[in-house]
């Protein structure tokens, strides 16, 4: 088990990321050293000595880093705390609710709607009617003032819809809109767990890498020992020291690039998973189980319906297809029943109207039936079966487009799996190598430039090592992702 701890400073000496292992290799980190000029040979000796004693070295213990108050997470623990705590996750899920309130909104035409309205009316001039004459038929109508100068009228009514088409298309498309609600939210948690495992990976790979260049430099610092030596002992030239410090500040460069690199990449991954930016946590891995875990098989046959895409592409065939139904059921009629209960009060003055009421109530069934509304009837029903052939034809293309997904990601999985045993096979060779060169640099065998190539191609081969497996695991993300095999759930 491996793990990195978290600390917030930067530099060569103080790195963002530690790490520590079962066995853990020595991490030296040196100051720059300039070229000596000629002096006496024995002050330069005992000058270099110095030096090199005043070399910072930068160790990290798993005992010494531990806090309880910072977690440490793994992968799969990552991946979890970010299905939790992602903030857009918790809006997507935010989204269901609201699919489902609307829907409860949408559906609420089905149950009674029960009104209570009152009307309290004072006429300072009564309305006129005109009646026939009994006096005299045929002649003029006798303007005749009717009704009471004070009415109060509060009435109680209830309707329930036993059929309409909108409500009919409602109730069918209800589970659909949550079922797609859903699926967008399986979408995001899927992305969520890829893209976390991505950043896992490349944070991962850079603290690799700044290991391989601890060692790196600490050999180097080895190398100037050992050329100073031989120059004072007249064995070589001044050269090989000089070509020896190079080297190493430029091994120096390198761990200073990577060490300044942890610290966006650990932001990237806080962001991802939605941890606080003044909240830390250190990561961990289990070098034996990631390697268990390279391997995919890649015999298996792409299956369309496990993309998330395709799911939720369905569900708006589903969707359009219930839109053409209700576009064709706008030819039915509107059928409602519904009852009012009214109870009038009425009286010639303000102080007596709530003396004497006079209620009354009556049902009946409303049928609203549109005999023609201008073909726009006929053209929803229309435009609504454009729109299936649209969603169909989207079905070719999403098709093509997982096909061409998927094709992708396998050969970047098979091309990095054998990169990978490759590359492997040259790290065993490159350290054989060195080792040899090196025994006969001190030996006065090899000129400095042969250690100078075996330590280089060391170094690339072991970088090499490193960037080939997590560009294997994260190529083998994309393929699980192409053939939708990421779970949505943890």
């Amino acid at each position: 088990m491996k793990m990195l701890f978290v600390k917030l400073q930067t530099g060569i000496n103080n790195f963002p990321l530690g790490c520590d292992k079962r066995h853990r290799r020595a991490s030296n980190h040196f100051s720059t050293i300039n070229v000596i000029e000629p002096m006496d040979r024995l002050k330069r000796l005992f000058l270099f000595i110095a030096i090199f004693e005043l070399i910072p070295i930068c160790t990290y213990s798993q005992n010494a880093e531990r806090s309880d108050s910072v977690h440490y997470f793994t992968l799969e623990q990552c991946i979890r705390y970010a299905l939790q705590n992602q903030p857009a996750l918790n809006q997507s899920m935010l989204n269901i609710d609201v699919a489902k309130t609307t829907n409860a909104i949408n559906l609420s035409g089905w149950l009674p709607q029960i009104n209570l309205s009152g009307n309290l009316i004072h006429y300072y001039q009564l309305p006129t009617t005109l009646t026939p004459n009994p006096v005299a038929p045929g002649g003029p109508p006798i303007p005749t003032r009717t009704g009471i100068a004070n009415t109060a009228i509060p009435g109680l009514s209830a309707s329930q819809t036993i059929f309409e088409p909108q409500l009919l298309y409602a109730a069918k498309s209800a589970p659909l809109l949550t079922k797609h609600a859903e699926q967008i939210t399986d979408s995001v948690r899927i992305f969520i767990v890829s893209s976390v495992s991505k950043s896992f990976y490349n944070l991962l790979l850079t603290l690799e890498e700044i290991d391989v260049l601890k060692e790196d430099t600490a050999r180097l610092g080895r190398n100037i020992l050992d050329a100073y030596n031989q120059f004072v002992g007249g064995i070589v030239d001044e050269t090989d020291y000089e070509q020896a410090v190079i080297t190493l500040n430029n091994s120096k460069a390198q761990l200073k690039q990577q060490t300044e690199s942890v610290a966006p990449e650990y932001a990237a991954l806080k962001q991802l998973i939605g941890c606080p930016p003044e909240q830390n946590f250190n990561v961990m891995f289990d070098t034996v189980q990631m390697m268990q875990e390279i391997y995919s098989d890649t015999t298996k046959q792409l299956q369309y319906e496990n993309r998330i895409e395709y799911q939720q592409l369905q569900t708006v065939k589903e969707l359009q297809h219930q839109q053409t139904v209700f576009a064709e059921l706008s030819f039915l009629p509107t059928v409602s029943v519904f009852y009012d209960y009214v109870y009038e009060y009425e009286s010639p003055t303000s102080s007596n109207l709530f003396r004497t009421a006079y209620p009354y109530s009556y049902f009946g069934v409303t049928l609203n039936f549109p005999i023609f509304t201008g073909f726009a009837r006929i053209e929803n029903i229309q435009r609504s079966k454009l729109q299936e052939q649209i969603v169909n034809w989207g079905e070719v293309i999403l098709k093509s487009q997982i096909y061409t997904e998927y094709r992708s990601a396998l050969a970047n999985y098979k091309s990095n799996l054998y990169n990978l045993h490759l590359l492997d096979d040259n790290k065993s060779r490159a350290q054989n190598v060195y080792n040899i060169v090196s025994l006969q640099y001190n030996q006065g065998v090899v000129a400095y430039l042969n250690l100078l190539v075996a330590e280089s191609n060391l170094i690339t081969a072991e970088i090499g090592y490193i960037d080939a497996l997590f560009k294997l695991l994260s190529s083998k993300i994309d393929l699980e992702k192409a053939m939708g095999e990421i779970p949505s759930h943890y």
